[in-house]
């Protein structure tokens, strides 16, 4: 009878996590006009791709679908190599601003310059209008490098020291020694950098707005969003008129479309990262 109720309600808790996914997937593949009259549950009652047809057919979004997948791998390896090395340097026991550096770090989580400074420090920096801005002001993060730290504190000081007598420098114990031990923590912090990445449209906004070929697949599908919420006014929008669109599609179906495109990607990843995420997230739980 134990054995039967925890089945049941593990079976429970997976029907309450997967029905939410499913429901947007079956308004997204639904006639817009029967959404409209609600009901839908987990499969759609008219079956339609017109909602990811008109999602696709606006200007941009191949353009946008080329940064957001650039950002995301050069923001999540540069964002890998940066936290690693710092932690690793924070590890040292004979860096003598260990202690320093990790308490400027730690009041970094809790203290922002807020919106207005960070607009005009990258504006200083030249940074408006490139696609830098999008990777330089995330390279660092606090909370990576102490996940990071407290793997390497975990390991064994006795590989260093072993390495030390080979002859190998710091930066070779941390390329050959602690970063190869450090796969767990990485993968973690990837996952974590990757999906931040690839959400991102609010620094499109302010930074590269009026710059198409930096544009986002997110800041574009926000676009299209706002097109066919404010679209029956009939304007053309991207050479689509959208007061005719809007006869035949509804926000709701789009905006559940657009959840399914930008989801569908990290979904994808995710598996592959699964355990490695779950031993990253302990680091710490247990202390000898």
């Amino acid at each position: 009878m134990f054995d039967v109720s925890v089945y049941l309600v593990v079976t429970l808790v997976a029907v309450c996590t997967l029905y939410p996914f499913l429901n947007v997937l079956a308004i997204s593949f639904n006639d817009s006009t029967d959404t409209v009259r609600g009901g839908i549950t987990i499969y759609p009652r008219q079956f339609t791709l017109e909602n990811y047809s008109l999602i696709f057919s606006f200007d941009g979004l191949l353009t946008g679908l080329k940064i957001s997948v650039l950002r995301t791998l050069t923001g999540t390896i540069l964002g890998l190599i940066s936290a690693s090395m710092l932690a690793y340097v924070l590890s040292c026991s004979y860096f003598q601003g260990r202690r320093f550096l990790s308490t400027y770090l730690a009041l970094t989580m809790y203290i922002s310059g807020g919106l207005i400074p960070f607009y005009l420090l990258m504006r200083d920096m030249h940074l408006l209008g490139s696609f830098a801005v999008y990777v330089l002001p995330g390279l660092v993060s606090a909370f990576n490098v102490f996940i990071v730290r407290s793997f390497i504190d975990g390991l064994p000081y006795a590989l260093q020291e072993s390495a030390k007598i080979d002859g190998a420098n710091d930066f070779m114990i941390y390329w050959r020694v602690i970063l190869p031990l450090t796969t767990p923590a990485l993968a973690t912090i990837a996952l974590f950098l990757a999906v931040g990445q690839w959400n991102s449209w609010f620094d499109t906004y302010l930074y590269n707005g009026s710059k198409p070929h930096l544009t986002t697949l997110q800041f574009e599908l926000m676009k299209v969003l706002q097109s066919t919420q404010i679209g029956s006014n009939g304007k053309d929008v991207n050479g689509l008129n959208m007061g005719q669109v809007m006869n035949r599609i509804s926000p709701e179906s789009v905006k559940m479309a657009i959840t399914i495109v930008v989801t569908v990607p990290i979904l994808l990843v995710y598996p592959f990262l699964q355990r490695y995420f779950i031993t990253g997230m302990t680091l710490g739980a247990v202390k000898n």
